[in-house]
């Protein structure tokens, strides 16, 4: 995707938690934070975080050039400043690894989703803060709200690591405020934990990967802060009647009598498949084929010898099916974000370059409405 020269980044505070250091810790404090100038072409990155047992993390950056690292010792949470340019920020991540969260919420207020970032976290970012999701220095305003992203943090973009600790700080302010974040896995989260890095911006591979001779996608393992919370997100949820999967859910699922609760346990059970399996076991072939909800595009079109593009008919029995009015989806680039089937399919995967900003849905009151870039509300048909 098109790239701006620079990037204006506010790195806002995380708040609550306790830490025992192996070097002096940094005291709090509570002013804010001004925003820090990231060029667009640095191979800066991080933090990462590598929980070495349960009481010692290692928190390490590439930072101009060199591979920055700090031993913690850590009680129930670790929080530590930032050292690679942005020590007024303060990270915290509790010591025991993160709980699933429901897939399934009723009486939501509101619920902002948008999807397919793909590491432009500029123009994330601009779209939070002009539809009020968060505020200008980056702070959850939005109370109860829901905002879901619906897959496609990873790849072809270089601030993916910016993008993910925005999305893991938002969700626990959100959570302060009686509202909520959802992180629905897309492909190119299922990819990068794969080890496929076809997609992954050179950034990565020729600057952390390569200076601390750690495999990318080992970035994001099971005993990374940011791959074990990525190991706890849903494959598809309900809100408000309202179902969010990345790609899709197709009328073989509902034949095969997959359940949200069972999508989403075999989903997390199968992030972590070896090539061997991939190849040779036939469930899995089956979650990461063009049918599975990860890939799956049928409301947009067919997939030649996969699937035939589905019938208003189809999509109906689907969200009969799972107890649905709609169903909202990334995956499949559109003009603009759009309204499918009579109300009851919503694409939201648009193009970044063309447009010059992403697009929200919104839903409130029962109602849709496409977010432009600049927070301008469209109502859109719905479910009748």
């Amino acid at each position: 995707m098109q790239k701006r020269q620079a990037t204006s980044v506010t790195l806002a505070m995380f708040t609550i938690g306790a830490l025992v250091p192996s070097q002096p810790a940094v005291a709090r404090s509570s002013f804010e934070m001004p925003p820090l100038e990231v060029s667009a072409d640095s191979l800066d990155d991080g933090p990462h975080i590598y929980w070495q047992n349960d009481s010692t993390a290692i928190v390490f950056y590439l930072c101009d050039g060199s591979v920055e690292r700090r031993t913690f010792l850590v009680g129930d949470t670790l929080r530590f400043r930032g050292f690679c340019g942005d020590s007024l920020a303060e990270y915290v991540a509790a010591a025991r690894p993160p709980e699933i969260q429901p897939h399934i919420y009723d009486d939501v207020p509101k619920i902002f989703v948008v999807s397919d970032i793909h590491g432009e976290y500029e123009a994330f970012v601009d779209l939070l803060v002009n539809a009020g999701i968060i505020d200008a220095d980056l702070h959850w305003r939005w109370g109860a709200g829901h905002l879901v992203v619906d897959g496609d943090v990873f790849d072809r973009g270089d601030l993916v690591t910016e993008c993910l600790w925005l999305i893991y700080r938002l969700e626990r302010e959100a959570l302060e405020a009686g509202g909520r974040v959802h992180f629905v896995l897309g492909n190119h989260e299922i990819m990068v934990m794969w080890g496929d890095l076809r997609y992954v911006n050179q950034k990565y591979l020729g600057g952390i990967a390569r200076r601390t001779r750690i495999m990318y996608q080992d970035l994001y393992g099971p005993h990374m802060e940011l791959g074990r919370w990525l190991r706890t997100k849903h494959a598809a949820i309900r809100l408000n009647g309202v179902l969010f999967v990345h790609g899709g859910i197709g009328p073989h699922m509902v034949e095969a009598g997959l359940g949200l609760e069972e999508i989403n346990a075999q989903a997390r059970q199968y992030i972590d498949l070896r090539s061997y399996q991939i190849v040779f076991d036939e469930t899995p072939i089956f979650w990461y084929s063009s049918r599975g909800p990860f890939w799956y595009r049928g409301y947009h079109r067919a997939s030649e010898g996969s699937y035939t593009q589905a019938t208003q008919e189809e999509v109906e029995a689907i969200l009969d099916y799972y107890e649905a009015d709609a169903v909202v989806v990334g995956h499949t680039e559109v003009a603009q974000l759009e309204s499918l089937y009579d109300g009851r399919v919503f694409a939201i995967d648009v193009p970044l370059v063309e447009l010059g900003s992403f697009q929200g849905l919104l839903w409130e009151r029962g109602s849709f409405y496409r977010v432009t870039g600049s927070g301008e509300l469209e109502e859109l048909p719905g479910p009748h």
